[in-house]
């Protein structure tokens, strides 16, 4: 701190006052991740796929046949850290793995029915549990929401 800057003295039991922290984008992102991902678990139920697990299976879904360095891609996780997803998965009975015509090198993840079934009980849960969280945010707050989020994360993102 500079010779002679003073510090204001602040009630530190006033909630409404904002402190220097609150007003750092990282702290609020933290602070909202945590709020929604024990939102997320609760809504989903503790035995449930956690959200990474989630996340993975929503893409092999969407896009079946996807390579497991595609997915990882697609999720910002190195291949190594998917494994245990991908293993996971295939336990549960979600995904199968095929081998990729002309590269048997590549695995290809496949949903099964099964994986299907769960991933659409799960999105309708997390579509609840988006639209109870975000109640207090009108439909276009929540569109300028996830744009900004957009943006910053495709800042560390990998082309």
């Amino acid at each position: 701190m500079a010779a002679g800057a003073k510090v204001q003295e602040v009630d530190q039991d006033d909630e409404h006052v904002i402190s220097d922290l609150e007003q750092f984008v990282g702290y609020n992102l933290k602070r909202a991740y945590v709020i929604v991902q024990a939102d997320f678990r609760e809504a989903l139920g503790q035995d449930s796929l956690a959200p990474r697990v989630f996340s993975a299976l929503s893409l092999v879904v969407q896009f079946p046949h996807i390579s497991q360095s595609k997915l990882a891609r697609r999720l910002g996780i190195e291949r190594s850290g998917l494994v245990a997803i991908v293993d996971e998965l295939e336990g549960l009975g979600y995904l199968s793995r095929a081998t990729v015509p002309g590269d048997r090198r590549v695995q290809a993840l496949v949903p099964t029915q099964k994986g299907r079934s769960a991933y659409a009980e799960a999105v309708a849960t997390v579509r609840a549990h988006e639209k109870a969280l975000l109640a207090d945010l009108s439909a276009a707050e929540q569109r300028v929401l996830i744009n900004l989020l957009r943006k910053i994360r495709s800042k560390g993102e990998v082309e």
